[in-house]
């Protein structure tokens, strides 16, 4: 059937949606002075925000799967790719405004509008994508070794060339979710996806346990739920800062 969702991907991405905005919600309480935590050294933090671009990536890749298997054309590959790259550039606009010394270039939203071409492109690698994935996340510490030994890589670092991920130091910006090694995960989502649709298809379409339903319907709108929950949680937050003066 054409277009077809499944409800058990939709749930796996709301899972990952609320998880998201839990945590930006106790960032939001930290940067309005409710809370004292370090967001950006303490692995308490820093390993949940790997954890969930992980899971919005491979669902990105999974949904891959779904759309190529489904013989989704490039006319509407590319219509909502446009919608994700608005987005990106709404959210450089928007941490502009709020941290202009660490504004968002090259966060999450921008790395799935490159991901998803170069997934999309590579699509016919079959079994090949859980190679290129490793090589791709492996690439992360091999960068930094090779920077190590021959500093004149440090061109890498500047913003011209850090989308990449084959960077030295991490840049100052409030996300930053490079080529590599996020690529790999993208592309282990689409060999996951593939492998399912061709071995496990049927339970995809079983039904999920009714408590997970609300997950499904947010996991249908994650775009949307993703450009809106941070402008209302800072919303709620300055407003409580306020009153509680």
């Amino acid at each position: 059937m054409p277009n077809q969702r499944f409800d058990s991907i939709d749930a796996l991405r709301g899972l990952a949606i609320v998880w998201m905005t839990l945590f930006h919600f106790c960032f939001d309480l930290n940067h309005f002075g409710w809370l004292k935590q370090n967001f950006y050294t303490d692995p308490f933090w820093t390993w949940q925000r790997t954890a969930i671009v992980s899971l919005f990536l491979f669902c990105a890749g999974l949904g891959q799967a779904v759309a190529v298997q489904q013989g989704q054309g490039w006319r509407r590959f590319w219509r909502r790719w446009a919608q994700v790259a608005a987005c990106a550039l709404l959210v450089t606009a928007g941490s502009y405004w709020m941290y202009p010394k660490s504004f968002i270039y090259f966060g999450v939203l921008h790395g799935i509008a490159v991901m998803l071409i170069v997934v999309r492109w590579t699509s016919g690698w079959g079994r090949s994508l859980w190679l290129a994935g490793a090589l791709a996340i492996a690439a992360r510490p091999l960068a930094a070794a090779a920077h190590a030994q021959w500093p004149e890589l440090s061109f890498l670092d500047q913003p011209a060339w850090n989308w990449l991920g084959l960077i030295g130091r991490k840049p100052v910006t409030e996300d930053y979710v490079p080529l590599l090694p996020w690529l790999g995960v993208m592309w282990w989502g689409m060999a996951a996806g593939q492998w399912w649709l061709a071995h496990r298809r049927p339970s995809l379409h079983r039904p999920i346990p009714r408590a997970a339903a609300p997950l499904a319907w947010l996991g249908r709108w994650g775009l949307s739920w993703y450009m809106l929950h941070q402008p209302v949680l800072i919303g709620v937050v300055m407003a409580a800062t306020a009153l509680a003066k």
